[in-house]
């Protein structure tokens, strides 16, 4: 293929616009910057050459180079300029009558064959486009910010591009050292698409008092690995932003769930659009600042009640997580009782926890000395009745509520007063798990993630019943095991689920509606929002069947019309393909 668009304008020269202008120079093409006015255009070159000093100095490029760079790059204000290119960028405030008024205006200036392109986050490519005579050679390219280290570019295709244009503004984002998704148009694209739901559950979650902002924000980083928690990437994007983007989501898919959160429109009103104006969510140390100050809003630790004395744990079941939870309070110095409903597989059990720490020796995180202290303070038991004298029992049976129940009416029974009883579920009532026994108030979620001695974060669960002090237990031996607790009230998906999932479920439906393909959407999410495993990837990890079961449960909880499980999700349920335990999920692992 020639090389496409050897010379490119830019108009609007805001920190995105001239990102894309030191790239696109960077790659050996002429830039014409454009700019309202002779000031503007004189501050936007000023920004553009602080910007490339700064690269030198970071060592992204030589000193030459950037002189070279420099050369290419013209900025003015008049529009009139922007005929001479290929190519034309429009990177200009996200207000549609102002994008269709410069179409229209490029539409009379440029040569027929210029191909014009819009930024746009969320407005209608379709409706820009219209604004011209040449709607089959108009697309969006929406590049992320910062350019310069944002390898993600998006080509949005509206219904009458070419596709000859669309491949030739893919290979033009190739040129420039993007990785290039295609996707139609519609609001939202396919990263803000998925993003900002979730971030508007987490802004509506925060609203109604389920969870604090900082729990809400580590239980994401935490739990899924994510490099921001919602609320405080919230602030970093402008909460203003945020609701312009949902509401022309919601605009086009009537979803409730794209409706903007109410606390949105009032941080708004109030003037409090997050970094950029000091404070959002967080309040930070100054307008533009990053680093986040304590304010009025943060809790005391002072109203917290004291926890009760727990010297003994118990360990109930015999997989992967009960191994794993006995695992970590072992190495915590506390002694384990793992219980199991045999002898031979509470054995079984000890032997499987023996191996992941003699792993953790051979990678260097533990001594041989630690290895045989730990191993040596749990006892395997094929009997419930040795747990009567600890002081917390964790249960990690299998996800049936009927199993749980009747393991949770035994533990009433044998356990001493005082105990604390504690749940593992990552999706059924915690409340149905309590009302087995005579003591409610003693029982608690605690939500461990797998593998249990890695992951760091714990949510804990407390019910309507559940007494301060349990509360309070809980997260102290959260604390003492050095994980990070989080806290919340016992409703579906918890923090964690109830944010993850249905954002996996709209990527099932993105793909069932044939917008982008399953790598494009996996590619987007990685490289678009730093995610370290992209929708269909994790999909694939958790299991088809598992997220099946959590997103129905969610349905049912919230009887939200967009949380119903996606048809395709149900469908590969059907037909036996849950990811890569049975070989065949969203992909093909058996060819791998």
């Amino acid at each position: 293929m020639e090389r496409p668009f050897p010379t490119v304008a830019v108009v609007g020269l805001g920190t995105m616009g001239a990102g894309i202008a030191v790239a696109a120079a960077r790659s050996g093409r002429r830039v014409i910057g454009v700019e309202a006015g002779p000031d503007a255009a004189a501050r936007a070159l000023a920004r553009i050459e602080e910007a490339t000093a700064h690269a030198v100095q970071r060592g992204r490029f030589t000193a030459e180079e950037r002189t070279a760079l420099l050369a290419l790059i013209s900025v003015g204000d008049r529009l009139e300029a922007a005929a001479e290119a290929d190519l034309v960028i429009e990177e200009v405030p996200e207000q549609l009558e102002l994008k269709r008024e410069i179409f229209a205006e490029l539409d009379r200036i440029c040569p027929p064959e210029t191909v014009l392109a819009t930024g746009t986050t969320a407005l209608s490519v379709t409706r820009i486009a219209a604004a011209t005579a040449r709607p089959d050679r108009v697309l969006g390219l929406h590049f992320f910010n910062p350019v310069h280290s944002m390898k993600l570019v998006e080509v949005v295709r509206t219904v009458l591009t070419s596709p000859q244009i669309a491949e030739q503004a893919a290979e033009f984002a190739r040129e420039l050292g993007k990785e290039p998704v295609a996707a139609g148009d519609r609001a939202g694209f396919v990263v803000n698409g998925l993003l900002f739901a979730y971030l508007n559950q987490a802004a509506a979650m925060y609203e109604s008092r389920y969870a604090t902002r900082e729990d809400i924000d580590a239980a994401m980083r935490l739990g899924c690995g994510l490099p921001m928690g919602p609320l405080a990437l919230l602030d970093l994007i402008g909460v203003d932003t945020a609701r312009t983007v949902l509401e022309a989501m919601y605009e086009q898919s009537k979803d409730r769930l794209h409706a903007p959160a109410p606390i949105l429109g009032q941080l708004v009103a109030a003037g409090l659009l997050g970094r950029k104006s000091g404070r959002g969510f967080y309040t930070y140390e100054a307008p533009g600042s990053s680093k986040v100050v304590a304010d009025k809003v943060v809790a005391t630790a002072a109203a917290r009640a004291e926890g009760r004395e727990v010297r003994s744990i118990g360990v109930c079941g015999s997989g992967t997580m009960a191994t794993g939870i006995a695992e970590v309070f072992a190495k915590s110095g506390y002694r384990v009782l793992l219980a199991a409903r045999s002898q031979d597989k509470a054995d079984r059990a000890k032997a499987q926890l023996s191996k992941s720490l003699e792993r953790s020796v051979a990678k260097g995180r533990l001594t041989e000395e630690q290895r045989q202290e730990a191993l040596a303070l749990v006892v395997p038991t094929g009997s419930y009745t040795e747990l009567a004298e600890v002081d917390l029992v964790v249960e990690a049976v299998a996800e049936d509520l009927a199993v749980k129940r009747e393991l949770f009416a035994t533990l009433d029974k044998i356990c001493k007063p005082g105990a604390v009883l504690a749940t593992t579920t990552s999706s059924l009532p915690v409340i149905s798990c309590a009302t087995a026994t005579s003591r409610p108030q003693d029982v608690i979620g605690m939500h461990f993630f797998n593998p249990a001695p890695a992951m760091k974060l714990v949510e804990v669960v407390s019910t309507v019943l559940t007494s301060a002090d349990v509360t309070a237990t809980v997260l102290e031996s959260c604390a003492a095991v050095r994980k990070h607790p989080v806290e919340c009230g016992d409703r579906a998906g918890f923090i964690v689920n109830a944010l993850l999932f249905p954002y996996l479920n709209d990527a099932v439906r993105m793909l069932q509606e044939h917008y982008a393909t399953v790598d494009d959407i996996d590619t987007a999410m990685k490289l678009g929002c730093g995610y370290p495993m992209g929708p269909f990837e994790l999909l694939d990890v958790v299991g088809l069947d598992v997220s099946l079961t959590i997103e129905k449960v969610l349905h049912q909880e919230f009887r939200e019309p967009g949380l119903a499980a996606a048809p395709l999700l149900e469908h590969l349920v059907a037909a036996g393909c849950l990811g890569r335990k049975t070989g065949r999920g969203f992909r093909d692992h058996a060819r791998r």
